[in-house]
């Protein structure tokens, strides 16, 4: 049995295999290469890397810190954690595995709209998710917010920090009424539209509508996404009502012994943020170690 298996090969996986083996405990990262991460195109609000570091360069330069610490990745899918005495028992093709304790780094997966180009388009920087992360070089755009219902409606006003020219461009059911009313108020702009009538193209988004078409310079989909909770949900471990697990003060889900860092915990979904998750969840894992050494 192993002391730590982390599943997920993202920033908070890659950081919490770093930590471990800076504390002389080298652990499993399992990766199935799904990082959402590796969709950056440029970030700029990392700490350090002023100049900018595409999501691609910073998984490898991740990767090659924790290497360097003694971690072992191995590219793989888990297909099942199950309970056992003293920890916990992974599926991994034919192979199972244990571990006295998990960490679970496996993100979330974003709700994009089904147009053509859409990976093309993430990675020019044309269709964007997090205005947290690149609000900041949109300033003064023309900017078009895809969204389904409320949170679409909240990331337009919170856009409208960086540019006057905010259009919330509603693609779900009938626009409720209340959410049109906040978006008037904010100044923000109202587009009624079918997934159908989107378009990416090299300069950005074009709504194509009956009576004209509408041309942004780049647009964010906020149509939310999914925690990857699977494993977790499987071992009885709390989700709140977005499915993002319930962690205490140190990570640890409501199963003991299982850790949880990244999007699929409640929070920002930024890399830094799932950086810190990582380093709290594995410091207190080693801890624990350590007292029953």
């Amino acid at each position: 049995m192993q002391d730590v298996i982390i599943v997920g090969g993202g920033p908070a996986g890659l950081v919490a295999a770093t930590y471990l083996g800076r504390f002389l405990r080298p652990a499993l990262v399992l990766d199935d290469g799904g990082s959402r991460a590796q969709w950056i195109p440029t970030s700029h609000n990392i700490p350090g890397f002023a100049r900018g570091i595409g999501g691609v360069e910073l998984l490898e330069e991740l990767k090659a810190q924790a290497l360097r610490y003694g971690a072992s990745i191995r590219s793989a899918a888990v297909s099942s954690v199950s309970s056992i005495a003293g920890g916990f028992s992974l599926q991994v093709g034919a192979e199972p595995l244990e571990a006295r304790f998990i960490v679970l780094a496996t993100g979330a997966a974003d709700n994009f709209p089904p147009v053509a180009e859409m990976p093309a388009a993430v990675l020019r920087g044309v269709l964007r998710v997090c205005p947290i992360c690149d609000g900041f070089e949109a300033r003064d755009k023309k900017i078009a917010v895809i969204g389904d219902g409320p949170q679409g409606g909240r990331e337009a006003e919170f856009l409208s920090t960086y540019s006057s020219e905010i259009t919330y461009v509603h693609i779900g059911k009938a626009m409720p009424a209340e959410l049109s009313a906040r978006m008037q108020q904010a100044g923000v702009q109202i587009v009624i539209a079918r997934a159908a009538d989107l378009e990416i193209g090299a300069a950005g988004l074009r709504v194509n509508l009956p009576a004209r078409t509408q041309h942004f310079d780049v647009a964010y989909s906020a149509l939310g996404c999914q925690r990857r909770n699977a494993f977790a949900r499987s071992l009885g471990a709390a989700c709140d009502e977005r499915g993002a697990l319930v962690v205490g003060e140190h990570q640890e889900t409501s199963v003991p012994g299982l850790y949880a860092a990244g999007d699929v915990v409640r929070g920002l979904n930024q890399v830094v943020v799932a950086a810190a998750e990582a380093a709290i969840a594995a410091t207190d894992i080693h801890n624990k170690l350590r007292v029953r050494t």
